[in-house]
């Protein structure tokens, strides 16, 4: 089931007169988290003129390696959480 964000990134693609292949594999399976369908929003929204297919891609690219950091950035925080804990209390 797609949250109604990736819905309405796909709307969004398909008015732009993407093709409709390439405006699934986008909304549904790339960029189907409301994290990231949002960025895409944002980035489709800000644009006067529907950019190029290449540049939608890459702009996806740079929203999933942003997603990747943030995800690695997190994961890191929580293990030196639990380090300084076991610091703190011991075993």
């Amino acid at each position: 089931m797609a949250s109604e964000r990736a819905d309405e990134l796909y709307r969004a693609l398909i008015e732009r007169r993407y093709p409709k292949e390439l405006c699934s594999e986008i909304a549904y399976k790339y960029l189907n988290t409301d994290y990231t369908a949002t960025r895409m929003l944002g980035y489709l929204y800000r644009m006067t003129e529907p950019p190029a297919v290449e540049v939608v891609v890459d702009e996806m690219i740079a929203i999933l390696s942003d997603r990747e950091q943030l995800i690695k950035k997190k994961e890191s925080e929580h293990a030196q959480a639990v380090i300084s804990e076991i610091y703190r209390d011991g075993l």
